[in-house]
């Protein structure tokens, strides 16, 4: 049996020029998850990072912090969708909001891209394929004995959990809003397929390190 660890990325620069980059904070999360694989011991197999740059920098403090591996492959399916562009287009000024009023604002314009609405840019359907795609893949490499840690996003690992659990996208939504910065989301591998076994574990986080955004 192997095992697939979906980790989401560290805090971004909510409100900054460039969002796709980790805050202090989130270098810091980072570390703190690099830190517990150190201490107990644990090193995956294989590492697998998204195509953006908040993956590649969560990815290098963790792996700098257990102090093993030997980098990582990047797979641009797990990048995640432009929630950007999406709240934008929804909302003008959603921007300019605070991180609670901004995720309720994103939650509506989801709803319109999962019904096909959003025009421009990547659909939902082939946001959910990509995804689908990538998680195959890492799945065909999650081997007996095989550890594969992924350096995603919250939306990627919600799509892959709502499938996991419902075979269907009904609980994408209600799961991505809840993905902790630098959380685990764990998926076992073996001759019945992948099975979900822990989801958004972050014990390695101390209280004040816990953020959703």
């Amino acid at each position: 049996m192997g095992s697939i660890h979906l980790i989401r990325h560290g805090q971004a620069s909510w409100g900054a020029a460039d969002y796709d980059q980790l805050s202090e904070l989130g270098v810091r999360q980072s570390a703190s998850l690099g830190t517990s694989w150190e201490a107990s011991g644990w090193v995956p197999t294989e590492v697998v990072a998204g195509g953006m740059k908040r993956h590649a920098q969560t990815a290098i403090a963790t792996i700098d912090a257990c102090g093993q591996g030997d980098g990582y492959d990047v797979d641009a399916g797990w990048d995640e969708f432009d929630h950007v562009a999406l709240a934008r287009a929804y909302d003008p000024d959603s921007l300019h909001a605070d991180p609670k009023a901004f995720q309720a604002m994103l939650n509506g314009a989801i709803d319109g891209w999962m019904s096909g609405d959003h025009a421009d840019g990547e659909t939902y359907i082939d946001f959910r394929d990509r995804v689908r795609a990538a998680f195959d893949a890492a799945a065909k490499r999650a081997t007996s004995g095989r550890t594969v840690a992924v350096f995603t996003s919250g939306g990627p690992i919600a799509q892959v959990v709502s499938h996991l659990l419902a075979g269907d996208d009904s609980l994408f939504q209600r799961l991505n809003d809840v993905v902790v910065n630098a959380g685990v989301t764990t998926v076992i591998v073996g001759r019945s397929g992948p099975r979900l076994l822990a989801f958004n574990e972050h014990v390695h986080l101390p209280r004040d390190m816990v953020t959703f955004r």
